[in-house]
């Protein structure tokens, strides 16, 4: 087999994307067209990506397109273009793919030759440890084509270990399908505790005003048992009051009653006067 260095140095056709708003151009008109695959499609960023990622491995804009995708939020390349780049490069003396028995007994092997190293890179992958794996039966390409998915699998180990500077670390995409979804932890729950809802400022002249005022002019302690305690837990009812408001007035009827009562000199009040100016408020 020839060692020969690879002289082919004919630059890729096809359109040159020089700076980033040329790559952002063609990204946004391959999103929003046919040519554009169900990932890409209306999404010019991961175009634009894809694109980058293939460039870095020496695949042209489209090519990049065909061949890079993006499985559980890690860009993989498929395995045909996986072998393409790597047959290309002047470091791959060759590779070579074979299988093994059939059946349950399939084994594939791939064989990479690195240039300038003196054995190649061997690989295998087995029904057996498709099993393992829980690949065997698995509903699509696994039932459909079980010799193709060894192939690839070994494939993609073989090149992986042989040629990494060449891949830039590009798990083929057959391999990434395989791999389980991540779970998505739950968010925790976050347990607030409640905060009672802030006691509006009362304005001038207002019930909670009126009422105190009332309390503090009352010279009567049966006014203020008999009247004005009423009429406090009726505006609490009617809403008129807060509970706050509602339990400051009856702490104060109270000190008022204890005060009228312990001092026999205290003046009384005119309870009919009280009485009506209460009940306007």
């Amino acid at each position: 087999m020839s060692t020969e260095l690879s002289t082919n140095t004919t630059p890729a056709r096809g359109l040159a994307l020089a700076t980033f708003d040329d790559a952002f151009r063609f990204a946004k008109m391959v999103a929003g067209s046919d040519f554009a695959g169900k990932d890409f499609r209306g999404k010019p960023e991961s175009c634009l990506l894809a694109i980058q990622h293939g460039s870095e491995i020496g695949l042209s804009p489209m090519q990049s397109l065909q061949n890079i995708a993006c499985i559980n939020g890690r860009p993989a390349i498929w395995g045909d273009a996986a072998l393409a780049v790597v047959m290309a490069s002047a470091v791959c003396e060759y590779v070579c793919e074979t299988i093994e028995g059939d059946g349950d007994q399939a084994v594939a092997v791939c064989e990479a030759k690195r240039r300038g190293y003196e054995k190649p890179t061997v690989a295998r992958f087995s029904m057996a440890d498709a099993k393992r794996a829980g690949l065997a039966g698995k509903t699509g390409p696994w039932t459909q084509y079980p010799r193709r998915m060894l192939q690839l699998r070994a494939r993609g180990f073989a090149l992986r270990d042989a040629f990494p500077d060449v891949l830039k670390g590009l798990v083929t995409a057959e391999e990434a399908q395989d791999y389980p979804t991540p779970a998505v932890a739950p968010e925790p729950v976050v347990v607030r505790q409640a905060t009672p809802e802030p006691v509006p400022a009362t304005p001038a002249g207002s019930t909670f005003d009126n009422a105190r005022a009332a309390i503090e002019r009352a010279g009567d302690a049966a006014v203020l048992r008999d009247i004005l305690r009423p009429l406090v837990e009726k505006r609490l009812r009617e809403k008129a009051l807060t509970p706050f408001q509602a339990d400051e007035l009856l702490d104060l009827i109270e000190a008022r009653i204890e005060f009228l009562t312990g001092d026999p000199d205290s003046v009384p009040f005119d309870s009919a006067e009280v009485e009506a100016e209460a009940a306007s408020h």
